[in-house]
């Protein structure tokens, strides 16, 4: 099985068989129901004379007791007059019930979890996939023969694509022997093959990478968030407290970045849209205090997660280390095991910078993974590329959209699926 069978494979599961949709409408018969009703049956009527002589002959006589010393008093006889209304029966209609047939509404689907991140993965790379394809069809545009310059050429369009310097070279040279071995000299061979070597030289360099956050299963997961400002990182923490909190974790924010105008408010904002607490002190004052505080809350109101906004100012790589060290050795004294991650939050639309920021990070601390915002508004999401290949620090977390659900796990069986698709239909074919 080939690289791209195990990815789909990984990433969409088993195909299964196509469903025929079909709509069956039972056939209910309905009975027709007469609208000629029977007359009423005609009602005998009694003539007037046949009345008179009804009367005379039920007629009472009414006989007054004469009174004493009273002369008989003459009575008159009063008759009532009898008069007998016919009475008219109403037709009796039969009641017919009429079953109209049943129409089942057809359920609207139901998205499971894995579907709605393949499709969050397919949008957020969007603009990605589009880079590589142009650069493919650009660069075969371009040369006929496979020679010298075309390899430059292909040097030069990984590294616009932000794969990396070392990365761009490697697959370079691969190629040229590649090309060799297979004596690949049709267009369709050698971009199949530019192909197959992007997504092993990933696969290759991710084989013992672990892209899960290290949650603890007994006491408190905490968690440093480190980057230069404008990356994202209060809103990557704000999001993945969100999270945190829907999964019924009882979260704590703590904002330790108090040199930045703003942080403490900004952090505040995303605590209370996710519903979560934040320890915070005033502007300037010293972040391990903050950190000493949101650690003993912590243990005494049995918190699960704590998150912790840390300063990143790079200027003074001295300074925030020495920063971050004082902060560790507050968390080591309650939880000698925690950190349990330092995560560096690197903004993607910043190609080859965030690689920099990366890469003095790492000198200045224990990254221990990273956090890649704002990937869905870029067109370098090669740069994972570099990240693993480079750096060799696996990435844990992507932000893929603008809403408070869209920080992702990193996937990468997803993530190599949704930036080479349209170039892996391009193989298949």
């Amino acid at each position: 099985m080939g690289f791209f069978d195990k990815i789909k494979k990984a990433v969409l599961g088993e195909k299964p068989e196509e469903e025929k949709e079909l709509l069956s409408t039972e056939e209910t018969e309905v009975e027709e129901l007469a609208e000629e009703t029977d007359s009423p049956e005609a009602v005998e009527t009694t003539t007037e004379e046949e009345a008179k002589e009804e009367i005379e002959e039920t007629q009472e006589e009414v006989v007054i007791a004469p009174e004493p010393n009273i002369e008989e008093a003459v009575v008159e006889e009063v008759v009532e007059e009898v008069v007998e209304t016919p009475v008219i029966e109403e037709p009796v209609i039969k009641e017919v019930k009429v079953e109209m047939p049943v129409v089942e509404e057809k359920p609207e689907p139901v998205v499971t979890p894995k579907e709605e991140t393949i499709e969050k993965y397919d949008k957020g790379l969007e603009k990605s996939r589009r880079t590589f394809g142009q650069f493919m069809n650009d660069l075969f545009s371009n040369f006929r023969v496979v020679d010298d310059e075309f390899f430059e050429e292909l040097e030069e369009a990984l590294i616009s694509a932000d794969v990396g310097f070392e990365t761009a070279l490697r697959i370079s040279d691969e190629l040229q022997e590649e090309v060799k071995l297979k004596n690949a000299k049709k267009q369709s061979d050698v971009q199949n093959t530019i192909i197959e070597k992007l997504v092993e030289i990933y696969e290759s360099e991710g084989v013992e990478e672990n892209n899960e956050l290290n949650i603890q299963k007994d006491g408190p997961t905490i968690i440093l968030f480190v980057g230069v400002n404008g990356v994202g990182k209060t809103t990557s923490i704000g999001k993945l407290a969100y999270r945190y909190k829907q999964q019924g974790k009882k979260v704590l924010l703590a904002a330790a970045d108090t040199f930045r105008a703003g942080a403490i408010d900004q952090l505040a904002v995303w605590g209370k849209r996710a519903e979560v607490d934040v320890v915070k002190h005033s502007a300037g004052s010293d972040p391990a205090a903050v950190v000493f505080d949101a650690v003993e809350k912590t243990k005494k109101e049995n918190y699960d997660i704590l998150l912790v906004d840390t300063a990143g100012r790079l200027q003074n790589k001295v300074h925030l280390m020495k920063e971050l060290e004082k902060m560790k050795r507050v968390i080591e004294r309650e939880y000698p095991s925690a950190p349990h991650e330092v995560l560096l939050v690197v903004d993607a639309t910043t190609g080859q910078n965030a690689m920099t920021q990366a890469k003095e990070f790492k000198d200045t601390t224990d990254v221990t993974g990273i956090v890649l915002s704002k990937l869905d508004g870029t067109a370098k999401g090669g740069m994972v590329l570099a990240i693993r290949n480079e750096l060799h620090l696996p990435v844990k977390l992507v932000g893929l959209g603008e809403k408070i659900t869209d920080l992702e796990d990193f996937e990468p069986n997803q993530f190599v699926y949704g930036l080479f698709k349209d170039l892996m239909a391009m193989y298949e074919n």
